[in-house]
């Protein structure tokens, strides 16, 4: 990690310096570097910004401070993304207050731009861990990334829902990237390393504080085109997830549950105030993928020309439907090689059979 790195870690972790100071230094100085070389006259004059947290800039980095937090990272196999990164996902820069700096474990895809967030209460019922899998896996099997918490219950849930589906999830998380919370979701948090990312704005071996956790929630509304809020109480946390999908411009869908469950009432409070009524995949898919929904609306009695096909192009033709399907199930469900896949649907698609979809999705081409 570079110089530049340094000095945007030095400036976050300046005493009274949050993201939205971040932000209006930014617009003002430019760099990270220029902020520490800023006048104290010039400093003031940046809206919101006392005297007091003007004087901590000015006594410019903690070398070891910024140092030991490197080092905490590359332990791990960390790394830091800045906002200023081409790789820092889209969405998420355009919130109103995004993270200026995001800790990553694993990886952050370009196809994480098709992605869903799942919350939900930590007291679950039978009917609420069964719905969130078999929707995070369906989702993951069409392409979709999929964001939670990684609290327990249905974030958890819905985590898993992707990892069997063979998909991508990412979890953001109310403390440091190196601190499991909870515990007992250790092996969860190496699984989806392995097949997604955590990240977090919190510092290395922040605790779980309770004033996290709200803060983390915008970043997984701001990461998803919808949230998805499954089993939530009056005094769910995922409301808060999804009051912030709402001001960012996000849809928001929510799963109806026993209407005698106090486990429901939020979850029904948001569709009377105009949430999506969620009862399967299919209806949240109708909404994040406007071009599939558009396709499925198409004439559908004109079959298309199939003749002059491989006998190993008709098996997989024959596995795809108007639903996109990600390559992964048509590898594993063919049993072809993924090379030899990956040349068949390119033939397929040549041959105006097919279309490809974000996150390596097809469909048939109706």
């Amino acid at each position: 990690m570079g110089e530049e790195i340094f000095y945007w870690l030095a400036l976050s972790l300046t005493p009274g310096v949050g993201g939205i100071f971040i932000k209006r230094l930014l617009d003002r100085f430019r760099t990270p570097e220029a902020v520490f070389q800023a006048p104290l006259a010039e400093l003031l004059q940046i809206e919101g910004l006392g005297e007091k947290v003007a004087r901590e800039i000015q006594k410019g980095p903690v070398d070891k401070k910024v140092e030991k937090e490197l080092s905490l990272l590359e332990e791990v196999g960390g790394k830091m993304m800045t906002i200023k990164d081409e790789s820092y996902p889209k969405r998420l820069k355009e919130i109103y207050d995004p993270p200026p700096l995001l800790y990553v474990r694993g990886e952050l895809k370009e196809e994480d731009e098709l992605a869903v967030a799942i919350v939900g209460s930590r007291k679950t019922t039978p009917y609420g861990r069964w719905i969130t899998e078999k929707m995070g896996q369906e989702l993951a099997r069409h392409g979709i990334t999929i964001v939670s918490g990684m609290a327990r219950g249905i974030d958890s849930h819905a985590h898993w829902g992707a990892l069997s589906g063979g998909g991508r999830t990412i979890a953001v998380l109310g403390s440091g990237v190196d601190v499991v919370y909870p515990p007992e979701n250790r092996n969860l948090y190496k699984k989806i390393i392995d097949q997604g990312a955590v990240l977090s704005e919190f510092p290395m071996s922040s605790p779980p504080e309770g004033g996290h956790f709200p803060k983390r929630n915008r970043i997984i509304s701001g990461l998803s085109i919808g949230v998805v809020v499954v089993q939530a109480g009056m005094e769910s946390g995922s409301l808060i997830t999804a009051n912030y999908a709402l001001e960012q411009g996000r849809e928001v869908f929510a799963v109806p549950g026993n209407v005698g469950s106090d486990s429901s009432r939020g979850t029904h409070q948001l569709i009377k105030d105009g949430a999506k009524l969620v009862e399967s995949s299919e209806d949240i898919l109708e909404e994040v993928l406007p071009q599939w929904r558009k396709e499925r609306e198409m004439p559908q009695d004109v079959e298309p020309p199939v003749r002059d096909l491989t006998e190993e192009e008709k098996v997989l033709y024959e596995q795809l439907g108007e639903t996109p399907l990600h390559i992964d199930v048509l590898i594993r469900e063919s049993q072809f090689d993924p090379g030899k896949v990956s040349s068949l649907l390119l033939n397929l698609e040549l041959k105006g059979l097919i279309s490809q979809w974000p996150g390596k999705c097809f469909s048939k081409k109706l």
